[in-house]
C-alpha cells in the first residue's frame, strides 16, 4: 500500500496523537545502547499499515549522495518505525549476489525520520533572511504564495531569472523531488539550470580535452571497473578514499576488497591524510601537501625519462604533445610535455624529484622509488578521488594524474585504469520526463552567488556560461530542493550571507526539505518534504556503485508525518493554480507514474515480474557487470586508427590546442593560468603563496567522514558520537600552539572563524589541517561557527576553467580556545 495523493486531514487532536506516538518512539529509541545492531533480517515482507501491534516490513532505501543506494528493510508497528535492517541478498559468499548492506548512515534512517529538526508544516519567513524565524501557514497559503511568486518573476524578469539550485540531499530519488520540480518549471517556460557539480566539476570539465567527450561521465567509457584490480599487481590512488566515501555494501568498497583478494596487489595511497582506506586495504601511505599532485607526477615523469623507462614509440602512436615531434601545427617551440618536464619550456626548470620534494613534502628518494614501482608493474591501476581536483588548480592536477598511466603504458589493458575514479554501471530504469527546458542558458554550479550579486556581468568567456554569450538578468528566484547548499555547502558563508541579505537582488528563495538545515533558515517560503520512508519510488544503484547494479522498488513504510505531503501532490496544486495542471500531470497520479516507469523499464527487460508481483519485494533485480567489457580505452589501445578518440586529433592530447585557444580567448583573471599541457601550477593560498603563508601558515583541506554524507545525517547525535567531527592536526603543529588532543580550538582566516575539537594525530602531514565537510553551520553572537562548518573558511574564488569549487585550497591558522 502506498501513500494516497491527498493531504491528510489533520485535526488538532490527531496531530497531538501523532506527536505523542512519535515522542514515544523517540523515548523508546533513547533506550537503545547498540543502535546499529538488529536481528531477524529474514522476516517475510508484509503489507504496511497493518492492524494494531502487528509488525509490517516495507522496503525503502537510503537516497543520499554517497554514489550508491542501499535498500532498507523498514520494520513498523502502529505506523511507527521500530528498526531498520538489511535486505537478505541471494548468496553472501558470491560477489554479485551478496547482501547490499547499508552503512551506519543508512541504518540511521529511523533516527533521521523522527529527528526533532524535521519540518512539520509549511512556513513563511517573518524575520531577516538567515535568522530562521518563521510563522506557520497552511498548504493552500503556501501553494498560493509559490504560484504567485513564480508568476511575478516570470512576468517581471522572464524565466531566466529563475534558478534551480544544485542539491544532493535525496539525489538518489528517481521520480520524486528534483525531476518533477524541473518538470513543473519547464511547463511554465523553463529556468536557468546549472552544469557541473560541487564534487567533480574540475575533472569532468578537463577530462574531454585529454581523452575526448563521453556520453556518461560516471560510466565506464573512460573508467575501468574496480573489479579489474583482480588483474593488477600495483594499485596507486591519488587522494582516493573508497573505505569512507563509498561505504555501501553494494558499492565500490566491496568490489575493491574482492578484487584485491584475488590479485593481492600492492596498494599505495597518496593523500595529505592517512585515511581509513590506507588501513582497510593495507596500503602504503605517501603523505603529500595539498595542491601538489601535478608536481609529483612531473617528477615521476622526469625519473622515467632519466631511467629510459618511457616507450617513445608507444606515445607517438597514441598521443599528441608528448614531445616536439608530436606537437600540433602552430604550437610554440618546446611547449610539449616532455620539454616542460626536462626544463626546456618557458620556466627553464627541470622537474627533478628534488624540485618536487620541496613542493610535495615527499622525499626525492620515495618519488624515484614510486616511479620505478609503476614502471616495473605488469598492470598498474592508477586512479584518483575527487578531492585532488577540488582545489584551486584542480583541473591541472586531475589532468596530470590522468597522464601518468598513459606515459607508463598502463591503459587499455586488463588491470589498468586511466587515472580517473573508476567506473560504474547503472541499472537502466525509466523516470518521469522532465520535459524540454525552453531556457538554454546554464551557469557553473558554483557561480550562483555571483549570478545573484552581479549576474549581468557573467559571460561565456569570463564565467563559463553555456547556451548564451551572457546572462541578461541575475537570479531573482532561487528554487532550492533537498539542498543544503545555500547556508552550508557553498563557500565563504559569511560572504554568502551578505549577498542573500540584500533582498533587492534575489527576491525570493524557496527551500523544500525534510529538516531545518542551515540553508532552510534562508527560505522566504519553507516547505516540509516527506522522507524516503514516507514515500514511494523506483530507483537503481545510482552512479558510483561499481559493477553491482540493481533495481529497487521503494514503498512507503509509514504515512507522511505531521502535515508533510509528497512532492508531486504539492506541485500538482501549484500547477493547477498556474493553469498548467494537465501539462504537468498528464492526468496521472504519482502512483500511476511509478507503475508507468516500471512497465517502461520492464519493456526493455521482459524477464522482470509484473508490477503487481513486485509488491513488497524491494530488490527486484540485480546484476553484475563483466569488468572485462569495461576497460578504459581498450578499443583505442587495440586499434587507434579505426577506434579514434573524440578529440580533435583522435588521439590522447597531452598538448591541447583547444585549451591553448581558450587560454587566449577567455577573459581570465590575471592570477589564473590555463596551460595546454598538464603542468603543475602554484595555487593562490597554496604551498608557494609566501605572503599568504606568512599570515596564515597552515593549509586547510576537507575530507569526507563516515558520520555523514555531505551534510545529510550530520545533525544526528547518535552518528556524531559514533564518528565525531574534529580538526586533524599533526603533533608538530599542535605542540607549537600548545594544543592537546581533544581540546577545543579556533580555526580562522580572513573569511571566518570556527570552533572544533582538535584531533592531534600523526595521520596528517605537518603544515596541514583537515576538517570534515558537511557539519551544519551555526554561528554564535560573535559570528563564530560553533557548528564547525568548514565553509566558514573556504573561498568563493572559482577555478580557472570549470569555475568550480576550490574547497581544499585555503590558508588558516589555529589556536587553543580560551573560554
Amino acid at each position: 500500500m502506498d501513500n494516497t495523493n491527498k493531504p491528510q486531514n489533520f485535526s488538532r487532536r490527531n496531530f497531538l496523537q501523532k506527536s505523542l506516538l512519535v515522542g514515544g518512539a523517540a523515548a523508546l529509541m533513547n533506550k537503545f545502547t547498540m543502535p546499529l545492531a538488529y536481528g531477524q533480517a529474514d522476516l517475510p515482507a508484509k503489507v504496511p499499515f497493518a492492524g494494531e501491534n502487528q509488525e509490517t516490513i516495507s522496503y525503502s532505501a537510503c537516497l543520499v549522495n554517497c554514489g550508491s543506494r542501499c535498500p532498507l528493510k523498514v520494520h513498523v508497528k502502529n505506523d511507527i518505525i521500530t528498526k531498520i535492517s538489511s535486505e537478505d541478498g541471494i548468496n553472501d559468499a558470491i560477489f554479485g549476489q551478496h547482501q547490499i548492506r547499508p552503512c551506519l548512515r543508512g541504518r540511521a534512517v529511523r533516527w533521521r525520520t523522527y529527528n526533532p529538526e524535521r519540518l512539520k508544516f509549511p512556513m513563511l519567513r517573518v524575520g531577516k533572511r538567515g535568522e530562521g524565524k518563521f510563522k506557520r501557514i497552511s498548504w493552500d497559503e503556501a501553494t498560493d504564495i509559490l504560484a504567485s511568486k513564480l508568476r511575478h518573476t516570470i512576468d517581471t524578469y522572464g524565466n531566466e531569472a529563475i534558478f534551480y539550485q544544485y542539491g544532493s540531499g535525496t539525489t538518489g530519488a528517481n521520480l520524486s523531488g528534483r525531476g518533477m520540480s524541473k518538470r513543473l518549471l519547464n511547463t511554465l517556460g523553463g529556468f536557468v539550470d546549472y552544469h557541473g557539480t560541487y564534487s567533480d566539476a574540475q575533472i569532468m570539465t578537463i577530462q574531454p580535452y585529454l581523452f575526448g567527450s563521453t556520453n556518461n561521465n560516471y560510466g565506464t567509457q573512460l573508467q575501468s571497473l574496480f573489479d579489474q584490480i583482480k588483474h593488477s599487481d600495483l594499485v596507486v590512488m591519488f587522494g582516493q578514499n573508497i573505505a569512507e566515501t563509498r561505504m555501501s555494501g553494494g558499492g565500490q568498497v566491496t568490489e575493491l576488497y574482492h578484487a584485491l583478494a584475488e590479485s593481492n596487489a600492492k596498494v599505495i595511497i597518496i593523500d595529505p591524510r592517512c585515511n581509513d582506506s590506507v588501513v582497510a586495504y593495507n596500503a602504503d601511505w605517501i603523505p603529500i601537501r595539498p595542491g601538489t599532485d601535478a608536481a609529483l607526477v612531473a617528477a615521476i615523469s622526469y625519473t622515467l625519462i632519466q631511467e629510459n623507462r618511457i616507450d617513445e614509440e608507444m606515445l607517438a602512436k597514441y598521443c599528441v604533445g608528448w614531445d616536439s615531434q608530436s606537437l600540433p601545427e602552430g604550437a610554440p617551440l618546446n611547449s610539449d610535455y616532455k620539454s616542460y618536464i626536462l626544463g626546456l619550456g618557458k620556466d627553464n626548470v627541470a622537474k627533478t624529484p628534488e624540485w618536487a620534494e620541496k613542493l610535495t613534502g615527499i622525499s626525492a628518494q620515495r618519488i624515484r622509488q614510486l616511479a620505478l614501482e609503476i614502471s616495473d608493474a605488469k598492470a598498474a591501476w592508477i586512479s584518483q578521488g575527487w578531492g585532488v581536483q577540488r582545489t584551486q588548480t584542480g583541473e591541472h592536477a586531475a589532468r596530470a594524474i590522468m597522464t601518468l598511466p598513459i606515459m607508463t603504458g598502463h591503459f587499455g589493458r586488463p588491470g589498468t585504469n586511466i587515472g580517473t575514479w573508476g567506473g560504474s554501471v547503472a541499472y537502466p530504469v525509466a523516470g518521469m520526463p522532465t520535459l524540454s527546458n525552453p531556457v538554454k542558458v546554464t551557469i557553473p554550479v558554483f557561480m550562483w552567488t555571483k549570478a545573484i550579486d552581479d549576474g549581468e556581468s557573467l559571460t561565456a568567456k569570463n564565467a563559463f556560461i553555456k547556451g548564451k554569450d551572457k546572462l541578461d538578468v541575475g537570479i531573482k528566484f532561487l528554487w532550492n530542493y533537498a539542498s543544503n547548499v545555500i547556508g552550508n555547502q557553498h563557500a565563504d558563508l559569511n560572504k554568502t550571507h551578505q549577498i542573500l541579505a540584500d533582498e533587492s537582488k534575489c527576491e525570493f528563495i524557496l527551500v523544500w526539505d525534510t529538516h531545518m538545515t542551515a540553508s532552510a533558515k534562508y527560505a522566504d517560503l519553507l516547505l516540509p518534504d516527506v522522507s524516503g520512508v514516507e514515500t514511494s519510488d523506483l530507483i537503481n544503484n545510482s552512479y558510483q556503485s561499481g559493477a553491482y547494479n540493481y533495481l529497487i522498488r521503494m514503498q512507503a513504510a509509514i504515512k507522511p508525518l505531521w502535515e508533510n505531503r509528497i512532492t508531486y501532490d504539492v506541485l500538482t496544486d501549484v500547477a493547477e493554480k498556474l493553469n498548467v495542471k494537465d501539462a504537468f500531470t498528464e492526468g496521472k497520479s504519482y502512483q500511476d507514474w511509478i507503475e508507468l516507469c516500471y512497465e517502461q523499464t520492464r519493456a526493455n527487460n521482459p524477464d522482470l515480474p509484473t508490477f503487481t508481483k513486485t509488491d513488497g519485494q524491494g530488490v527486484i533485480d540485480r546484476r553484475l557487470a563483466d569488468s572485462n567489457e569495461h576497460i578504459a580505452l581498450k578499443d583505442f589501445r587495440d586499434d587507434p586508427i579505426n577506434q579514434p578518440l573524440k578529440t580533435p586529433s583522435g588521439k590522447i592530447e597531452l598538448y591541447s590546442q583547444t585549451l591553448a585557444n581558450i587560454a587566449s580567448d577567455w577573459e581570465l583573471d590575471e592570477k589564473d593560468k590555463l596551460y595546454p599541457i598538464p603542468a603543475y601550477l602554484p595555487a593562490i593560498e597554496g604551498v608557494e603563496d609566501v605572503a599568504g603563508l606568512e599570515k596564515y601558515p597552515l593549509q586547510l583541506t576537507g575530507y569526507h567522514t563516515k558520520g555523514h554524507c555531505h551534510s545529510s545525517y550530520a545533525n544526528l547525535p547518535q552518528l556524531k558520537e559514533a564518528s565525531a567531527d574534529a580538526v586533524w592536526i599533526n603533533p608538530i603543529d599542535a605542540e607549537k600552539r600548545q594544543i592537546k588532543h581533544g581540546q577545543l580550538v579556533e580555526v580562522y582566516n580572513d573569511r571566518g572563524r570556527l570552533y572544533l575539537p582538535a584531533k592531534v594525530t600523526p595521520r596528517i602531514i605537518p603544515g596541514v589541517l583537515a576538517i570534515p565537510q558537511g557539519a551544519w553551520a551555526k554561528t554564535n553572537k560573535d559570528g563564530v561557527d560553533i557548528g564547525g562548518c568548514i565553509n566558514r573558511l573556504t573561498s568563493q574564488r572559482p577555478t580557472v576553467l570549470a569555475k568550480g569549487n576550490p574547497q581544499h585550497t585555503n590558508l588558516v591558522d589555529v589556536k587553543l580556545l580560551s573560554l
